[in-house]
């Protein structure tokens, strides 16, 4: 028998957040998005009933009749699918097997080329890894753990397992061609940006003492990988986390000429739902990331030891 075609879910979990929440804006605080995504998804459910959910009018998310009838459908069928996966993950945890949601640069740099030390530790356990490259996606995909920054959605619990370190990269050629010798040089370089680092380089030339520097060009990528390989390719300069270039500075294929200022930032969090965080896998996990993020922090200063200017 054919199902009967569901209405779209995502707009559903949305709504059903606005309308018990009472509000839009702390319907889009529980869900880590923005209030214009909540009033868009509700806006699309509306147009695929064919009716009003909530008063116009009213200040407050207040459903209409429509809206009251289907959050009464809505709560109860949701808190049901969210057993049902919260059953299958914890059947998924015993057979060994994490679904981990990380960012797609932090996966490919940094996740990715430990995974086989982790696999000889645990070679009972299984990461499976799915990457987003927004928190909202993250969040939404029913991991077992969320790699990503400080922020998490309630019913989950993050934990800090590596700091992060960003100073200016660059290829040795373009050093040989172009020098860089003081923040105030960056005036004759390209500077390359990550869409999802737009304000990495305003910070550090803040940092600087240079807020105001006209840099020759600047050159925005979608990733930061795609900024990371524009540098290896001596297009510009990139701002970049050590963590996830280290290896590159180490082997001298790019350089950090300028040591200071080197900015702190927030770094990684390993975030898990709050009602499994005691499983052993998850506890296994968590305490690999804290080892191995140590690890990395130890080799920053060798890292940047090995930046040596040439010429």
């Amino acid at each position: 028998m054919a199902r009967a075609r569901l209405p779209p879910l995502n707009a559903i979990k949305t709504f059903e957040a606005a309308a018990r929440l009472g509000s839009f804006s702390r319907a889009a605080e529980e869900l880590n998005v923005t209030h214009g995504a909540v009033s868009r998804q509700v806006r699309a459910l509306e147009d695929w009933l064919g009716a009003p959910l909530f008063r116009r009018t009213s200040r407050n998310a207040v459903p209409t009749q429509a809206g009251s009838d289907l959050l009464a459908e809505a709560g109860p069928a949701l808190d049901q699918l969210a057993e049902a996966s919260r059953r299958v993950r914890s059947s998924s945890l015993a057979r060994g097997v994490l679904n981990i949601a990380s960012i797609p640069t932090f996966s490919m740099r940094w996740l990715i080329p430990r995974l086989s030390s982790f696999q000889r530790e645990h070679p009972g356990l299984e990461l499976r890894i799915v990457n987003a490259s927004t928190s909202a996606e993250r969040f939404g995909m029913d991991a077992d753990a969320v790699i990503s920054g400080p922020a998490s959605p309630p019913g989950w619990i993050g934990t800090r397992f590596m700091g992060e370190a960003l100073l200016p990269l660059l290829s040795p050629e373009l050093m040989q061609k172009c020098g860089l010798r003081a923040p105030a040089d960056l005036e004759r370089h390209t500077l390359l940006h990550a869409a999802t680092r737009r304000r990495a380089w305003m910070r550090w030339l803040g940092a600087a003492g240079i807020p105001d520097l006209k840099p020759a060009n600047e050159q925005v990528f979608e990733h930061f990988y795609f900024a990371i390989q524009a540098a290896l390719a001596g297009l510009g300069v990139v701002m970049g986390p050590l963590a996830l270039v280290g290896e590159e500075v180490r082997d001298g294929r790019l350089l950090a000429p300028i040591r200071e200022p080197a900015l702190r930032a927030r770094g990684y969090f390993v975030h898990v739902p709050a009602s499994g965080s005691d499983a052993p896998a998850i506890v296994a996990l968590r305490k690999w990331l804290i080892e191995a993020g140590r690890a990395t922090e130890a080799e920053y200063p060798a890292y940047l030891a090995s930046g040596r200017s040439p010429g």
